[in-house]
């Protein structure tokens, strides 16, 4: 948070409020889950096949794209620093390694939720939540938790509400994946009984 206040474009101001995960809509748990690492409750941390695709897009000239998963941008947001390197991404596989060792799948999801900025200057989910709808994040909606984690990939560059044709579409797309996925049960995660 505080490299990203005297980042260029920043918009020097920082709003975050830390609340446990029950205070965090299931809708939002999902929806973030669906959107950024949908393998997220079956990997020890790592989702080859996603590293893979990034490897294979990135050499084909085809538009950057990471194969990080929700472990890692913890690791990253929580431990590390946001500039990309060799050395930081070595910091980040060996704190991923330990989240994963130490810490049940809902703790992940709570610190990912309470960690990573959700709008300029916007971080965690009971600071987006109040910031684009008024409400606590307990008491978002599946359409509007789908909307904050459309914005996701770039959350300085979109808005969660009003939202564009893009991030519509991106928030359909979310809500869609979400129906296939039902719903979340950490109790059945933690026993290694969760099949996707």
């Amino acid at each position: 948070m505080v490299i990203r206040y005297f980042e260029e474009g920043s918009s020097k101001k920082i709003k975050h409020d830390w609340v446990a995960i029950e205070d965090i809509s299931k809708h939002l748990q999902l929806a973030v889950i669906c959107s950024e690492d949908q393998n997220f409750l079956n990997h020890k941390g790592f989702d080859y096949e996603a590293i893979k695709q990034a490897i294979e897009n990135n050499k084909n000239g085809k538009r950057l794209k990471g194969g990080s998963t929700i472990s890692q941008q913890t690791a990253k947001n929580v431990f590390l620093w946001p500039q990309r390197s060799w050395l930081r991404k070595g910091f980040e596989t060996y704190f991923t390694f330990l989240i994963e060792l130490f810490w049940p799948k809902e703790r992940i999801v709570e610190v990912y939720l309470n960690s990573i900025e959700m709008g300029n200057g916007i971080y965690g989910a009971e600071s987006a939540s109040q910031y684009w709808f008024k409400k606590p994040a307990r008491e978002l909606t599946k359409y509007e938790a789908a909307a904050i984690a459309a914005i996701l990939p770039n959350p300085r560059k979109y808005s969660a509400n009003p939202a564009t044709t893009y991030i519509e579409s991106r928030k359909a797309w979310i809500v869609k994946q979400m129906g296939y996925f039902g719903p979340l049960d950490y109790i059945k995660i933690n026993e290694g009984k969760f099949k996707n």
